[in-house]
């Protein structure tokens, strides 16, 4: 799961430090970072139908990208609860999240700013578990048959992958349909901008 961010990333931007280099503070901190991040561009935006409309056909909405984050946060998060409290715990043994028909319904009628308030609740579960685990803890293991093994260091690496590619297709979205348009110039700042705010903390 873990991506070498050292390569140019879709946004254009580069990133100073591989994510497999960051210290696990730096990755928790990264990752509650993307929760601003998504206040910082969405809760300003006065016309929200935007956020649920593409410029070409097969594009995410930007609604639909605020939904990857939510679900791939269910998806991961019951692995890294089963990891740090029990041992070597069988990951293929979890039961994979499905949405009901009613939740995909709701999904469809929700406004965008509440799948994001969700997902804050869920990154914000996440974050904690993470700041609880000394960091020899990071190393605890669950094991599949199916898939590939992971460590809580391993799921943190790939949710801070992960979001790093979301919000690079979002902050292209927001431009393509006009969402930013008339909203104050700090609620419009570019992703790169914002990652030079993340921190670099290396490894030792």
């Amino acid at each position: 799961m873990s991506t070498s961010m050292a390569q140019a990333h879709p946004s254009g931007v580069g990133d100073e430090a591989a994510i497999t280099d960051l210290t696990n503070d730096a990755l928790v901190i990264r990752l509650h970072y993307t929760i601003n991040h998504l206040s910082r561009w969405l809760t300003p935006i006065h016309d929200q139908t935007r956020l649920q409309r593409t410029v070409r056909r097969g594009e995410p909405s930007v609604k639909e990208l605020v939904l990857r984050l939510r679900d791939e946060e269910y998806r991961v998060f019951p692995l890294l609860h089963a990891i740090a409290n029990r041992t070597t715990p069988d990951l293929d043994a979890l039961p994979p999240p499905v949405r009901t028909p009613d939740e995909a319904r709701r999904d469809g009628d929700d406004s965008t700013v509440r799948i994001m308030a969700e997902f804050r609740r869920l990154r914000h579960s996440t974050c904690s578990l993470l700041r609880g685990m000394p960091d020899v803890g990071w190393e605890r293991m669950g094991v599949s048959r199916r898939g590939r093994n992971r460590t809580l260091r391993d799921l943190a690496e790939h949710l801070t992958s992960h979001d790093r590619e979301v919000l690079a297709e979002m902050d292209r979205a927001l431009d393509r349909v006009g969402a930013r348009e008339g909203i104050a110039a700090a609620s419009r700042v570019h992703l790169p901008e914002l990652l030079r705010l993340a921190p670099t903390d290396r490894r030792p």
